[in-house]
């Protein structure tokens, strides 16, 4: 079995890179397959072979479903109805309410399109709150950015403003990826479609700050629709 979860880590290795250093292409990807296929199926074990191409094939087959559904992207939603869709019918989902008025939104965005092909099982969007009008008010959200978690359709957890990120602006991607990793709804690397990269969280200001919570953030949005 450490053998099959070896080859399986090298598959989530390439689709990931692969991911990351061009549009989707299928052909790509089943050459990655086809690889991989061809190193298992030379293995003396015949044990190997035969349980590592099944589950390479449901692998691999599960990362280009995924992808078609733009996990491992950080992406805009404009339609309510979809990003309702989504909330709803993904395992995990992180959703950042932002206005595109507002700085601290835009410093949300550059942390998030880092995160989000790094836990590939997690779907990452962003929706522009004057758009959602609906949700805005279903969730109560009032201060911007807002990050909501959602875990089997389930809003489990929010995060808003910066203040649990060490109350400024210059906070590093670990903290952030920290705090989402507490809510539940980011997935470590459990199959061959995630990578398996984290960010290591540092003791800075900012990470203890994490910890200790923090003064009230004077530079968080409130907003009227």
């Amino acid at each position: 079995m450490t053998r099959i979860h070896s080859k399986l880590d090298s598959l989530a290795s390439r689709l990931v890179e692969s991911n990351d250093s061009r549009e989707e292409d299928e052909d790509d990807d089943d050459a990655i397959f086809a690889e991989l296929e061809a190193e298992i199926e030379n293995d003396a074990d015949a044990t190997v072979r035969d349980r590592g191409l099944e589950q390479l094939r449901l692998e691999m087959q599960r990362a280009k479903d995924m992808r078609e559904n733009a996990h491992g992207r950080y992406m805009e939603i404009t339609n309510e109805k979809e990003a309702i869709r989504i909330s709803a019918n993904e395992p995990h989902c992180v959703i950042h309410f932002y206005h595109s008025n507002f700085r601290r939104c835009e410093i949300m965005d550059k942390h998030l399109a880092k995160l989000a092909p790094k836990y590939y099982a997690t779907r990452f969007i962003r929706v522009f709150v004057e758009n959602m009008p609906w949700l805005v008010e279903k969730l109560a959200i009032k201060v911007l950015p807002c990050l909501m978690c959602f875990i089997d359709g389930v809003s489990k957890d929010r995060l808003i403003g910066f203040e649990e990120l060490g109350n400024n602006d210059a906070f590093e991607t670990a903290v952030l990826e920290l705090r989402l990793a507490n809510s539940g709804v980011l997935q470590k690397a459990r199959n061959a479609y995630e990578s398996g990269v984290t960010y290591n969280v540092s003791s800075s200001s900012n990470a203890m700050k994490l910890r200790r919570g923090g003064q009230t953030d004077q530079d968080d949005d409130e907003f009227d629709l």
